[in-house]
C-alpha cells in the first residue's frame, strides 16, 4: 500500500505544479516535452544498473512493445484532451479524461480475473461519482456545456484508459527485471512524439516552460513508477480508483491551503464522496 500512497502523492504534485504554473506556462506542448526529458533521464538512471538501456529482443519484446504503445497513447491522450477542450469545453473534457479510470478497472476484472467485493464495487461507483461531481464544478466561465464532438470525448476516454491499462498488462505479462526499461521506453517514445508536435506547431521553450516542465517531470515519472510497483501488491480494481480519488482529495486540500481557493458546498460534498469511496475500497 505504501507504493500506492506514494503514487497518489506524486500524481497530486503533478496537478499542483500545473496549477501553480497555469498563468506562467506559455507553450504547453513545450512544457510537456521538457517534462518527458526529465522522465527519460530518470528512466535512464534506474535502468543503468542493468548495464544497458537496450533489452534483448527474445526476453524483452513485451517490454519494448508495451512501452512504445503506452508512450504513443500518453501523447495522443494529451492532444485529444486539448482538442476536446476546444470542441467540447473544459468540464466535459476533464470529466471524460478522468473517467478513463473505468477501463483499467474493467480490464482487471474481465481479463485478469480480479473480483472486488460488493462493498468495493460500491466504492468504485462512488469514485466515479466523485470524479463527475468534482469536474462538474470546475468549469471555466466560458464553458457552454455544449458537446459538439461526442466521438472525440469517447476517444479521449478510450485512449487515456488504454494507456493506463498497459501498466497492468506489463505487471502481468512483462519481466519484472525490465520494469525500469519499460518506463524508459514509455517516456522516450513520448518525448520524441511530443517534441515533434512542438516543433511542428512552432512552439518555443521559454524559461517558465522549462522550469515547470522540470517540476512536473519528477512527480510524473514517480507516479508511473510507484503505480507499477503498487500493482504487485494491490489489486488493480482497487489501485486505479484509489489513485484517482486520492489525487482528487490531495489536490482539493492543496487548493484550499496553498492557493486559497474557496470551496462551495457541492465541492465539500464531493470531498465527502471521495473519502467514503476510499474507505469502501479498502474494506
Amino acid at each position: 500500500m505504501i507504493y500506492l500512497i506514494l503514487a497518489i502523492c506524486s500524481s497530486a504534485l503533478i496537478s499542483i505544479f500545473m496549477r501553480a504554473g497555469e498563468n506562467k506556462i506559455r507553450n504547453n506542448i513545450s512544457t510537456l516535452a521538457v517534462n518527458y526529458v526529465v522522465c527519460l533521464l530518470l528512466g535512464m538512471y534506474y535502468s543503468a544498473g542493468s548495464g544497458s538501456f537496450i533489452v534483448p529482443w527474445d526476453t524483452g519484446k513485451v517490454t519494448i512493445f508495451l512501452g512504445v504503445i503506452e508512450g504513443f497513447l500518453f501523447v495522443a491522450s494529451f492532444i485529444l484532451y486539448q482538442f476536446n477542450i476546444f470542441r467540447n469545453g473544459v468540464v466535459m473534457s476533464s470529466t471524460f479524461m478522468k473517467l478513463g479510470v473505468l477501463i483499467p478497472t474493467l480490464v482487471a476484472i474481465l481479463i485478469f480475473g480480479e473480483h472486488p467485493s460488493i462493498i468495493q464495487i460500491l466504492g468504485i461507483v462512488m469514485a466515479v461519482l466523485a470524479i463527475i461531481i468534482v469536474n462538474g464544478v470546475k468549469g471555466k466561465t466560458d464553458e457552454t456545456g455544449t458537446v459538439t464532438a461526442p466521438h472525440a470525448l469517447a476517444l479521449l476516454l478510450l485512449c487515456g484508459g488504454l494507456g493506463d491499462s498497459l501498466t497492468k498488462f506489463y505487471d502481468e505479462l512483462g519481466p519484472a527485471e525490465y520494469s525500469s526499461h519499460f518506463l524508459l521506453y514509455v517516456f522516450a517514445v513520448a518525448l520524441v512524439l511530443c517534441t515533434t508536435v512542438a516543433l511542428a506547431k512552432g512552439q518555443r521553450f521559454t524559461v517558465p516552460d522549462i522550469l515547470f516542465g522540470c517540476l512536473i517531470g519528477f512527480p510524473n515519472y514517480y507516479s508511473a513508477r510507484f503505480l507499477l510497483l503498487s500493482l504487485s501488491h494491490v489489486p488493480a480494481v482497487i489501485a486505479y480508483p484509489m489513485l484517482s480519488v486520492g489525487t482528487i482529495l490531495l489536490v482539493s486540500i492543496a487548493g484550499v491551503m496553498l492557493f486559497h481557493e474557496k470551496m462551495t458546498r457541492r465541492q465539500w460534498a464531493s470531498v465527502g464522496v471521495v473519502i467514503a469511496a476510499m474507505i469502501l475500497l479498502n474494506v
